[in-house]
């Protein structure tokens, strides 16, 4: 039997996997690695953590699995996105990394419109507006206020291309995270050289990029050491977990959507065709098949807020836990479950770090509306659950408007927040289809990098045989009387952002 193994570098953990080439998981494990926030609206980590969190992972599954080295045919890799790893010629990390959720690059991405000429010829360009979270705008950023660093900086890469490069020795990155620089040409795959010279950013930076299947590179005798890899191991270019893990999910047709409820809240859809992305509200990225595009939009805490929600209100459910050994968002929402669908109208903003979609926005922030004396912490919990589906539901209307042919009819749900009964019953009363979770679902990035390492191996013919190895685990149809509720309270969600953000303009000024 062969076996394939699959690294998703994570914001709060690593992930590794062990799967079966008919599809089975066989050994799973998560280390975990601090995130830092040395001002506010910051995010770092220390790439070595990744590193070293890896390395552990990869040891324990393969004894947790009882496999050799040679059992293993092929590794590929799942990561965090748009986090930039700045190297100098040794290979020597230069400063802790900049993650995704940061959002310190605001006056960068004005600049970046501005060096285009606008955001309709940005998005002639590369098809996305640069947004703060984008690598882009940190290689601007680090320019701008660490000058020296940047002057030693030949090469940056995103956080799994650096584990890659521990493990191959190999700099390079795949058309996924590369879209999601903001520096990409997405329609052609390959670098925007024009929007990159209007930067004046140096063209050496910026490494070689591949298609997410292909074999970049193998495991080198150092690496082979210090994992327990075979040397010569085939290693695949794999994919930013954003996009990789709906690939997993087998979002390879319109129509078909994928719900990913992680630290942040992924919506997506598989084009078969390149899309035009009006006004750049969305992320239209290159997806991890030569001939697939890919369309979605990210709100930076969803499940992050539920999080935010369990650390600060739920210290007896999180007691309660660590002495019965029950999983603390089970009995979160076993609470919520006491709360009327729609709350009593009590609505919840999940902007608790500044939003990316559906509204471009580093000033908004959180907000609970409609609150009475008349609300319990159920009803809070519940309207935490509700309002982070109510976003993730504006980001499907985007997706659909951007071609009348489009109708979201299946959502395929993924992610922590999804082993949830409760908030799959949620999500399906709130977009009024089916949601379905499958085999697989459970490991996100981790599982579709190991997919995709199959077909860089040769051992599926491509990502559409490869997919036909998920399995429907569970199904919740639409609940008519919730739908009609919930219709009604979407439309006070959708009315609050507008209302406020002159109030978010103003906060951000103090």
């Amino acid at each position: 039997m062969k076996i394939l193994l699959g690294i998703d570098i994570g914001t709060s953990g690593t992930k590794v996997i062990l799967v079966s080439e008919d599809g089975r998981v066989l050994a799973s494990k998560v280390c975990d690695y601090p995130l830092y926030t040395p001002k506010e609206g910051w995010a770092e980590q220390i790439p070595e953590d990744w590193w070293q969190a890896s390395v552990k992972g990869v040891k324990a599954v393969m004894e947790k699995a009882q496999v050799s080295a040679d059992d293993i045919c092929g590794v590929s890799f799942s990561g965090q996105m748009h986090g930039l790893v700045a190297m100098d010629e040794t290979g020597k990390v230069l400063r802790p990394s900049i993650l995704w959720c940061d959002q310190r690059t605001t006056e960068e991405c004005k600049e970046t419109v501005e060096a285009a000429g606008g955001v309709d010829e940005l998005l002639k360009m590369t098809n996305n507006n640069m947004i703060t979270g984008y690598t882009g705008s940190k290689l601007l950023w680090m320019r701008k206020h660490e000058p020296e660093l940047f002057a030693q900086m030949t090469v940056f890469q995103c956080p799994k291309d650096y584990i890659r490069y521990r493990l191959t020795g190999k700099l390079c990155t795949e058309v996924s995270d590369a879209s999601g620089t903001g520096l990409f040409n997405v329609r052609e795959r390959k670098w925007s050289w024009e929007i990159i010279d209007k930067l004046g950013l140096p063209r050496a930076i910026f490494p070689p990029v591949f298609e997410s299947s292909d074999v970049v590179g193998s495991i080198t005798k150092e690496a082979a050491e210090i994992t327990g890899l075979k040397e010569g191991m085939p290693v695949v270019a794999g994919g930013g977990d954003a996009v990789i893990q709906t690939t997993g999910m087998g979002l390879v047709r319109p129509g078909l959507l994928g719900v990913v409820l992680g630290t942040s809240g992924v919506v997506a859809m598989g084009l078969d065709k390149y899309q035009d992305n009006p006004g750049g509200r969305l992320q239209v990225f290159c997806n991890n098949a030569p001939d697939l595009w890919h369309a979605m939009g990210v709100t930076l805490a969803a499940g992050g807020s539920y999080r935010w929600y369990r650390d600060v209100f739920c210290n007896d459910e999180s007691e309660k836990a660590k002495a019965t050994g029950e999983d603390v968002y089970n009995l979160m929402t076993a609470e919520a479950a006491k709360a009327p669908v729609g709350s009593d109208k009590l609505i919840f903003l999940p902007y608790m770090i500044g939003e990316r979609c559906p509204h471009h926005d580093s000033n908004a922030r959180g907000v609970f509306f409609g609150m009475t004396l008349q609300h319990t912490k159920a009803h809070i919990n519940r309207a935490v659950m509700e309002g982070i589906t109510y976003s993730l539901r504006q980001v499907n209307d985007l997706i659909c408007d951007m071609d009348k042919d489009i109708k979201t009819d299946t959502i395929i749900a993924s992610g922590g927040g999804a082993k949830s009964a409760l908030w799959r019953q949620i999500i399906a009363d709130i977009f009024g289809c089916p949601v379905i979770t499958q085999s697989g679902s459970g490991d996100g990035g981790a599982y579709a990098a190991a997919l995709v390492a199959g077909v860089g191996v040769g051992l599926y013919k491509d990502i559409h045989e490869a997919c036909k190895n998920l399995k429907e685990e569970t199904r919740t149809e639409p609940n008519p009387e919730s739908q009609r509720i919930y219709a009604k309270t979407y439309e006070l969600f959708k009315a609050l952002y507008p209302a406020l953000k002159p109030v978010f303009e103003k906060a951000a000024e103090i």
